[in-house]
């Protein structure tokens, strides 16, 4: 059987473990190229699926596995939880103390409807 791999050009013998590797770590640089990241070096293509597995094919794009894949996810996870929860702290001052700031950017005010004659 013919490893798919071995037919792509840019593809160096025993960068990724499996192909399923390949899939995963260009699908979420896709996803972060779709979210507005910046991309790295010449740009030849258009679509942001080809442009990260491009880039993951040449090894512009450095990833995680095992052990250290876990650690950072749960980082990431202590993160999100900590932000969570200092919204959740939050006391109405805050709160409104932000709708007052947001307030210059966002008129949601219900304007009276116009007098008829």
């Amino acid at each position: 059987m013919i490893d798919m791999l071995n037919l792509l050009p840019q593809y160096k013998l025993g960068q990724f473990d499996s192909r399923h590797r390949l899939v995963i770590v260009a699908a979420q640089r896709a996803k972060h190229l779709i979210q507005g990241a910046k991309r790295s070096g010449l740009v030849r293509f258009t679509k942001e699926t080809t442009c990260a597995l491009d880039e993951v094919l040449r090894g512009e794009v450095n990833y995680l596995v095992g052990e250290e894949a876990r650690d950072a996810m749960k980082e990431a996870k202590r993160g999100k939880e900590g932000e969570t929860e200092r919204l959740a702290m939050m006391t109405g001052e805050d709160a409104k103390e932000i709708k007052k700031e947001l307030s210059v950017y966002v008129d949601d005010a219900v304007k009276p409807a116009p007098a008829e004659e």
